[in-house]
């Protein structure tokens, strides 16, 4: 898991190749003025969900975890708090893993809580699992999604 300032998106950007793609983009573009919907920049293998959701309590939110994708995180007009936990530390998920959406979701708490605030991004990798939006009202946010 990486949290960071976009500001300083280019150290990372040697991470995978895809990832100067999506930073370029996000820096270059005012997403929060664009409808919500999905933002298909080189097909599957990199997109962007743009989406207003509501955000919820922790103790609602499930812990996620991806096998075929990176996660970034970037909240657009507000904080978003989210959980994260080591997939090494998790137990049992609610139902087998959905190998065609990529997920899978456990009912236990995360370790630690972060806030990611606009401006901000947080990277997390197929060992984070990671329960975001949470919090109280809405959010607008960016969830770009990586493959492996």
């Amino acid at each position: 898991m990486i949290l960071a300032s976009l500001a300083d998106s280019a150290r990372y950007e040697q991470l995978h190749p895809l990832f100067k793609t999506a930073f370029d983009f996000i820096k270059s573009n005012h997403l929060l003025e664009r409808e919500p919907g999905r933002i298909e920049l080189d097909g599957n293998r990199l997109f962007i969900n743009n989406v207003k959701t509501n955000l919820i309590k922790r103790e609602k939110q499930a812990l996620e975890i991806h096998k075929k994708y990176i996660d970034i995180h970037i909240p657009l007009d507000k904080t978003e708090i989210i959980g994260w936990k080591s997939l090494s530390d998790l137990n049992q998920p609610r139902e087998e893993f959905d190998t065609e959406n990529d997920f899978a979701l456990f009912d236990e708490p995360a370790t630690n809580y972060i806030e990611v605030h606009p401006g901000e991004f947080l990277i997390v990798f197929p060992e984070d699992a990671h329960a975001p939006v949470i919090g109280e009202g809405a959010l607008r946010k960016l969830i770009v999604k990586i493959e492996l």
